[in-house]
């Protein structure tokens, strides 16, 4: 029996019992422990919520009789409507928002809501490996097996399409997706995603997609690929986009899912039973986001582009501690440790013990993270370069 388990004196349910706490709030739980300390450790950008959003909802807080109220489980019907004119924006695909389109409370729990509805116990899931650790556990707390898809960091973290098959059996129900990567930063090429949908097609499998980062490719915009956008997957694909990131709005959990007929049905059936709904203010937070010009989102993308050349600077100037594949989307770089180490929750530990810099254990994200770092570049310049300062007076230069 494990350390967790033996700690439980109540009734608590072997799923619960056997889950871990996500690596990324355990060393962020860590790090707030430390006095002063440079957390790289969470993906939590920096920015505040565009102005625009937070009038609006200002506003609403003053005017709308309905704001503190409960929405249908569905979601509020011009918020979906306004999804789908979205969808349909950066696809070029049509979908009806009654029928197709849920209001999820951010991506988190929109994932977590469709593993409830395809997974019975057994049944498997395909993740990448290294893929985002939530995504793991989720299945498994849905009583699921995560079947590890190995990407190839010597081929800069792309897909290696060539498994993906000898990974499908009877019992697999879906392949997830995060493109651009968490951790690894990389944007998956056409080519890879587009035979990895041909390979779930013919096996009957739904490909989900996590979208948290499509807006942040950088100079690699015009080798992105949406694989949402081909309509010759559209019946195989459940699309979750999180405004999270994108709008700096984490804190208000709101997101939205397009997702096949019959799956809709179900996820809203979850949904209500988990949340009810979606907090209407956050509805009408998102409803702003969707129908004002994003012109923030030059500034932000603007801004990460600077911290990322800077957290690779820093990471160049300690190659005898990293070695990394230089991201190319998200705000996440995830280099091998080449330093002597243990393994890499040790090497997280100490590193926050000894010289009070938080990093995530890559080891969280699969096997094969094991001897790596995520290292998360969305936080402010000087706290990169306060991290990285006592990385080098840790390690040496």
């Amino acid at each position: 029996m494990d350390q967790t388990a033996t700690a439980c004196k109540g009734p608590v349910a072997r799923r619960s019992r056997h889950l871990a706490m996500s690596a990324i709030k355990e060393m962020s739980i860590r790090c707030a422990q430390v006095p002063g300390a440079a957390s790289l450790a969470w993906g939590l950008p920096s920015f505040r919520t565009p102005e625009p959003i937070r009038a609006a909802v200002t506003t609403a807080l003053k005017e709308d009789a309905k704001i503190g109220m409960y929405a249908l489980p569905g979601g509020l019907p011009n918020l979906c409507a306004a999804a789908a004119r979205a969808h349909q924006r950066r696809t070029a695909i049509k979908v009806d928002a009654s029928t197709r389109v849920m209001i999820s409370a951010g991506n988190m729990e929109g994932l977590q809501t469709l593993f409830h509805a395809i997974v019975d116990p057994g049944d498997e899931v395909i993740v990448t490996d290294p893929g985002f650790v939530s995504h793991i556990s989720q299945i498994e707390f849905n009583g699921g097996v995560p079947v590890f898809w190995k990407m190839d960091e010597a081929g800069g973290w792309d897909l290696d399409v060539g498994a993906l098959p000898g990974l499908i059996g009877p019992r697999t129900k879906a392949i997830v997706l995060v493109n651009p990567s968490n951790p690894t930063g990389a944007i998956l090429s056409e080519r890879a995603l587009r035979c990895a949908a041909s390979v779930a097609r013919d096996n009957g499998l739904l490909i989900v997609i996590d979208d948290p980062y499509s807006h942040f490719t950088y100079d690699n915009r015009g080798r992105f690929f949406d694989l949402a956008a081909d309509p010759e997957f559209a019946d195989h694909i459940a699309y979750l986009f999180t405004f999270s990131k994108a709008y700096a709005m984490s804190g208000w959990r709101v997101g939205y899912m397009v997702v096949p007929e019959w799956l809709r049905a179900e996820a809203v059936k979850i949904h209500d039973l988990t949340m009810i709904c979606t907090p209407r203010i956050s509805q009408v937070a998102a409803l702003t986001a969707l129908e004002t010009e994003p012109v923030h989102l030059a500034e932000f993308e603007r801004i990460l582009d600077r911290r990322r050349s800077l957290i690779c600077e820093r990471l160049d100037r300690l190659p005898h501690v990293f070695r990394y594949v230089p991201p190319q989307g998200a705000y996440y770089v995830f280099p091998r440790i080449v330093a002597a180490h243990e393994n890499a929750v040790q090497f997280a530990h100490d590193l926050l013990d000894r010289a009070r810099v938080a990093v995530t254990p890559g080891s969280a994200f699969g096997p094969s993270g094991e001897d790596h770092v995520r290292l998360a570049y969305c936080v402010e310049d000087d706290v990169i370069d306060l991290a990285f300062d006592r990385m080098e007076a840790h390690f040496g230069t």
